[in-house]
Formats: C-alpha cells, sequence, structure tokens
C-alpha cells in the first residue's frame, strides 16, 4: 500500500485531535454543554418553527392557491403564519379553559370533603376491628380537618418565608420566560425567511460537499423531514380519535366530566402509547370527588380503551402515515423511551420510520431482490 505525506499528515492530525479529545475531556465536554446551553433558545425556536409551519403549509396550500395577485403572494406568507399561531393557541386555550377550572374545583372539593372521608373510613375500621384499641383511639381523636389545615399553612408559610426560594424560583421563570421569548422570535424570523433559508442551505451543502455526497445528504434529510411530519400528523389524528373514542364512551357509562376528560385524554395522547395514562390518572381523580366507585370503573374503562388503542389503532393510524409496521411502531416507542423517557418517545417513532425507509431502499438496489421480484427482467 503506498502513503504520500499527505496521507500521513491527515492520520497524524487525526490521532491528535484524538489524544487531547481523550485527554481533556473533561473541559471539551464542559465547554461543550456551555455551548448547548447557550444556543437552547435557538434550538427550541427550530423546534417551534417546524411545528407551526406543519400548519402553515396547510394554510398556503389553501389560502387562494390559484391567484396571481400580486397583493395575494405577498400576503400569504404572513396571513398563513398568523393564522397557524392563533391556531394552535385557540387549541391549547381551548383545552385549559375545559380542563383547569372543573380541576381546580375538584382539588377544592377533595381538600372539603377529606377530613369527613377518613372519619368514615375509621368507622368502618372500627366496625371491622383490624386495628388494635388504643391506635384507633389516637387516630379517631385527632381532628383531621384541623390538621390539614395547618398541613397546608406550614407548606404555605414555609414556601412563602424562605427569601432563597422565592429569587430562585422568580429567577428561573424570568429565564425561562426570556428563552421561550427569544425562541419564539427565532422561530417567527424561520418561518419568515423559510425559502430563502432553505435554499442557501442547499448552497453552502453544494459548495463543501461532493457532488455523491450532497445527494445522499439530502435524500437523508427529505426522508427525516417525511417522517417527521407524517408522525406529527398522525400522532394528532389518533390523539383525536383516542379523545373521541374516550368520549364517547363515558357518555354511554355515564361517567360525570366526559367531555372534559376527553380533551384532556386527547391532549396528553400526543405523546405516545403512555400519554393517556397521564390524562386517565388526572380524570380518575377528578371523577373520584363524585364517586370512588366511577373512578375505579371508569380507570378499568381506560386501561381497555387504551389497550385497544396501543395495539390497534395507534400502529395503523401512526404506522401507515409513516410507512412502518405496527410491530417496529412498538419497539421504537419501548426503546426510545427506555433511553430518553418522554422525549425518546416523541423522536424514536420518526427516527425509526428513517431508517426503515432508508435501509427499505437500500435493499431493493440488491440484485438478488431485483431478480426475485422482477426487476431485472422488467428492465
Amino acid at each position: 500500500m503506498k502513503t504520500d505525506a499527505k496521507s500521513l499528515l491527515k492520520i497524524g492530525t487525526a490521532v491528535f485531535l484524538l489524544y487531547l479529545c481523550i485527554h481533556y475531556w473533561t473541559g471539551i465536554s464542559g465547554f461543550l454543554l456551555t455551548i448547548a446551553g447557550t444556543a437552547f433558545p435557538l434550538t427550541l425556536g427550530c423546534v417551534i418553527a417546524y411545528l407551526i409551519n406543519i400548519l402553515m403549509s396547510w394554510f398556503e396550500r389553501h389560502y387562494f392557491p390559484n391567484s396571481t395577485r400580486p397583493a395575494v403572494k405577498k400576503s400569504r406568507r404572513i396571513v398563513c403564519m398568523i393564522a397557524a399561531i392563533l391556531s394552535m393557541l385557540a387549541i391549547v386555550a381551548l383545552i385549559v379553559w375545559l380542563v383547569l377550572p372543573q380541576l381546580i374545583d375538584c382539588i377544592m372539593l377533595i381538600i372539603n370533603i377529606l377530613p369527613g372521608a377518613i372519619e368514615k373510613l375509621l368507622a368502618q375500621i372500627e366496625n371491622l376491628h383490624i386495628l388494635p384499641e388504643d391506635i384507633f383511639n389516637f387516630l379517631e381523636g385527632i381532628d383531621w380537618k384541623s390538621q390539614i389545615g395547618k398541613i397546608l399553612e406550614s407548606v404555605t408559610s414555609g414556601v412563602g418565608s424562605v427569601m432563597g426560594t422565592v429569587i430562585k424560583t422568580v429567577s428561573s421563570v424570568f429565564s425561562g420566560l426570556v428563552t421561550a421569548l427569544l425562541a419564539v422570535i427565532f422561530a417567527l424570523y424561520i418561518l419568515l425567511g423559510k425559502d430563502r433559508l432553505g435554499i442557501q442551505f442547499k448552497r453552502v451543502m453544494h459548495r463543501y460537499l461532493r457532488p455523491k455526497w450532497f445527494d445522499k445528504v439530502m435524500y437523508f434529510l427529505g426522508i427525516l423531514n417525511d417522517c417527521f411530519h407524517k408522525f406529527i400528523v398522525g400522532q394528532c389524528i389518533e390523539a383525536v380519535v383516542l379523545g373521541l373514542l374516550c368520549t364517547l364512551g363515558m357518555s354511554i357509562f355515564k361517567f360525570p366530566y366526559a367531555t372534559m376528560i376527553g380533551a384532556l385524554i386527547a391532549f396528553t395522547a400526543l405523546i405516545p402509547v403512555a400519554g393517556a395514562y397521564i390524562g386517565a390518572g388526572v380524570g380518575a381523580f377528578m371523577i373520584l370527588t363524585v364517586s370512588p366507585m366511577q373512578a375505579l370503573l371508569f380507570l378499568i374503562f381506560i386501561v381497555v380503551l387504551q389497550q385497544l388503542e396501543g395495539n390497534l389503532i395507534y400502529p395503523r393510524v401512526v404506522g401507515s402515515s409513516i410507512g412502518l409496521p405496527g410491530i417496529w411502531v412498538l419497539a421504537a416507542v419501548t426503546i426510545g423511551g427506555g433511553i430518553m423517557g418522554v422525549a425518546g418517545m416523541l423522536v424514536g417513532v420518526p427516527l425509526a420510520a428513517a431508517l426503515y425507509r432508508i435501509l427499505r431502499d437500500d435493499l431493493k438496489k440488491d440484485p438478488l431482490y431485483r431478480e426475485k421480484n422482477g426487476i431485472l427482467s422488467a428492465e
């Protein structure tokens, strides 16, 4: 094998850089984390822009699509962007309006009826003779209403009296608001200039990559964008279907808060597979204020509905929309959730779909596959 000075220089440089990374890994990793933290508003802005662009693209396709008027062309981008943002805010506001007031009322009701419920429970325990007499007399002598009030008062006063906690909380809230504001501003800039940014990105990639690598990168990014786009749309459709089924089932079985809990479960179902259980926990808590037996029956109902949705509806709706078989959807959700939690569940399915499509397209180039499926003979 013949090696020239240029190849040896590249190998030596790579080995030296690898040595530096290993030897100074602590400092390098800290520097990279600092950069990632600083760039977090920009990263969040890209994510927000991508999500808004899905709805914005739909509005652009339906905003006077056949019109050639200059005024329509100039206003299409800004009008569709505003319509997409207002639509998303309206959906979130509707869900909060349906859920939050009733949830607060249920919490206040729980606080008011909890002392009486504890006294009834103690009376039932006394009839069953489960606890020893001295322990039961001690529990029966406690003024549960005053004790619960003291606990809430101590928690409130304790949190309010610690100045450090207040300062830390205010600082965190202010930092979060600044980050969110910067992310939203960056997202708006991306949406307004998305066509120009796309052209500039392609020009840079074409300039600094070989034509073969440029085609591969653009092919991979195209598949990745298509999978994420279809996954988000399919996930929203699946959440709406689950929310409607939950509302319909609760109405049939005469459960309280049917519309509100259905909207809550539809919102939490945006988290793949496990999201509906989060909404079910809040819904069971709310139904508990009306009837403990109905709360238990609701949990049984939601478990059955979630099993039906997780094994039949979700793989077919989301899996078919992104071209991924149902078994791999479940596998991607399981593995992604185990590695990165909720974020892994959200990212795992479209990533698995992209890899599945790339592998499938590559396998189609195999001569044995092409001969078996008659591609060679057709050509």
